[in-house]
């Protein structure tokens, strides 16, 4: 077995809303408790990682990981426009402490998916004033926990919306043509839905309701770059120690004879068209959890027989090394595996996982490209946004009826990558 270097950073990764509970103020929980929601079920309690952190801390470092990924809950800190609480940024002073009394590295993502519900109500993420907001957040967010943070991811997945809209556009309704749990077909409430979201939401038309996993326009698109820029100029001019990046979701695109130019077009949409606006950024956070074959006339099916997730994409671990290659020469800064992992509820398959994954790379570590560490998705069994609970990417499977934590042994397996 291949162990990391030294001071490689090997964890687990979680989202504020899908696992700490009871997240109130946010545009998500609003739409969970609609009588005609999109989601499954609500996220209630969620994993009680609000309550649990420490506990949940504790089984990474007994299984040996040395890094934990977690998001601020942007709809916690700031719950009314201009309003902090100033209780829950003790909160997550005390995690970020936590972290560091355990020898825990934190790396800290401002914003993952879920928005204050005020935020959506005056345009969300198609309105300019969105770049002033979310600056002013994580400028707050700097001048509290600054000292305490070392890497920040501003914007998870800030391509996610561009991928929605495509899958939709194209009317496709297969879960492998998106790594993120939501329904992109249409259900047959949908006009009851429409007009619910619109009372829920302050009374402004459906079509202005833009939230995170909308979909997006080119020109929120850009909006999304210019708020990571913003935030990331203010939150390292008050603290110029931090290493700040953003996380995008990738696929490895494999072409098949003829479809190269179609491939080419498809990583131009999800990768290339944003190096303009992360040039400057510390690290890069690559997430990925599929390969996609590219014919001439798109993409393709998975190959017929091919081993397929809970959420419908094929398992192809290999891809996250291929992808940190293909990133590595368009972009010169240190890339930082923030998410990669695999649905299943049998973990000796995600055991597989981790074994050719890690594998792919630590290969490209031994070829030295600057691979700063490798976080899996998830650490804990939690809410997968409009699909519940079923789906199951964790490390720790969670009874939620008790919330009493049943480690894997594929956290022991990741751990066991990490020289002692």
């Amino acid at each position: 077995m291949r162990q990391v270097p030294k001071d490689f950073l090997l964890g687990a990764s979680t989202a504020a809303h899908q696992v700490e509970g009871n997240n109130i103020h946010s545009d998500f929980w609003a739409m969970e408790q609609m009588e005609h929601s999109m989601y499954k079920e609500p996220s209630l309690d969620a994993v009680d990682h609000y309550n649990r952190y420490e506990e949940d801390i504790d089984l990474m470092v007994e299984a040996g990981l040395n890094s934990y990924r977690f998001s601020i809950e942007w709809a916690r800190i700031e719950p009314q426009k201009g309003k902090y609480d100033e209780k829950e940024i003790e909160h997550y002073k005390k995690v970020l402490e936590y972290c560091h009394k355990k020898g825990i590295t934190p790396v800290v993502t401002m914003h993952h998916f879920s928005s204050p519900k005020w935020l959506v109500e005056e345009g969300g993420w198609e309105s300019e004033d969105t770049v002033e907001a979310f600056t002013s957040y994580c400028s707050y967010v700097a001048r509290h926990l600054g000292d305490l943070m070392g890497y920040v991811c501003t914007i998870n997945e800030a391509n996610m919306g561009l991928q929605l809209a495509a899958v939709i556009r194209d009317r496709m309704s297969q879960m492998g043509d998106v790594q993120v749990g939501v329904n992109t077909g249409m259900p047959a409430h949908m006009e009851n839905y429409f007009k619910e979201a619109s009372q829920v939401f302050g009374g402004i038309s459906p079509k202005e309701i833009h939230t995170f996993l909308s979909m997006r326009t080119p020109e929120g698109d850009r909006l999304i770059m210019r708020a990571h820029e913003g935030a990331r100029e203010a939150m390292k001019e008050i603290c110029p120690h931090l290493k700040v990046g953003i996380t995008l979701s990738l696929h490895d695109f494999q072409p098949l004879e003829g479809g190269e130019e179609m491939a080419k077009k498809e990583w131009e949409e999800e990768f290339t068209h944003y190096l303009p606006y992360i040039q400057k950024d510390d690290f890069f956070g690559l997430q990925n959890y599929t390969r996609k074959i590219v014919g001439p006339e798109g993409v393709r099916p998975a190959p017929e027989g091919a081993e397929v997730t809970q959420m419908g994409y094929e398992f192809y671990p290999q891809s996250i090394g291929n992808l940190i290659r293909t990133v590595s020469n368009q972009l010169d800064i240190p890339i930082l595996v923030t998410e990669n992992g695999v649905a299943t509820d049998d973990d000796t398959r995600r055991v597989a996982f981790i074994e050719q994954a890690l594998d792919s790379v630590l290969k490209c570590v031994e070829d030295g490209i600057e691979v700063l560490g490798y976080l899996h998705w998830s650490l804990l069994d939690n809410f997968e946004w409009q699909l519940g609970y079923e789906k199951t990417f964790g490390l720790i499977a969670v009874d939620r009826d008790t919330q009493t934590r049943y480690p894997k042994d594929s956290l022991k397996y990741l751990g066991s990558f990490r020289l002692k």
